[in-house]
């Protein structure tokens, strides 16, 4: 079994929704962390081609879009990844097809991870209420106005729902990350506490 090659996630696929302007390193680092654990990860985007990411303050570099909302369907992936970036999740919230691809994850109970800015996008679809969570800062007023607890820690799970704040949360938000996506239906049925979770098939 793949088990014994310690790779957690294999025969998993993630989808990593994200367009222009995602912060570079909160998509890199994580899909990295993630395909060394054996996932298969796909870049879905509105658009085709590539997408330009954001470095310090200025454009940075471009990852390839593997699949494009139209061709992507949900229920082909085992979790879905939010990489932050000021310009990225605001983008996304305002694009239908975008929140019921997200929605889709939120229906099937299926596990979610998102960074800095990144739950942004959560927000349209009404989930975060009643969830503990963290994001950028910037993001406090607008989490708790959704119905969020928020606080200011470096990663937060609750129920199948990772977050952290920045960048320099990435090392602690790949580590509990992987630990969700890699936890089976039972387990979570096993950790299940008060309310619907979001849970891994």
């Amino acid at each position: 079994m793949e088990k014994s090659s310690g790779k957690r996630l294999a025969g998993k696929k993630v989808a990593i929704l994200a367009t222009d302007g995602f912060e570079q390193s909160e998509l890199i680092e994580p899909r990295k962390a993630l395909m060394a654990e054996g996932a298969t990860c796909h870049v879905v985007s509105p658009k085709s081609g590539t997408l330009k990411g954001w470095k310090g303050g200025d454009w940075g570099d471009e990852v390839e879009v593997d699949r494009t909302l139209r061709e992507a369907r949900p229920e082909e992936y085992a979790a879905l990844l939010l990489p932050g970036g000021v310009k990225n999740p605001d983008t996304l919230r305002m694009d239908p097809k975008a929140v019921e691809f997200v929605n889709a994850f939120v229906q099937a109970q299926k596990p979610i991870a998102a960074i800095c800015h990144g739950p942004q996008t959560l927000i349209e679809t009404g989930m975060v209420r009643g969830k503990r969570m963290t994001s950028y800062a910037s993001l406090k007023t607008d989490l708790k106005n959704a119905g969020a607890t928020w606080v200011d820690e470096e990663v937060v799970v609750d129920r199948g729902l990772v977050t952290s704040r920045k960048p320099d949360d990435i090392p602690a938000f790949n580590a509990k990350m992987i630990e969700a996506f890699a936890e089976t239906a039972v387990d979570r049925q096993t950790k299940r506490g008060n309310g619907a979770p979001l849970s891994v098939r």
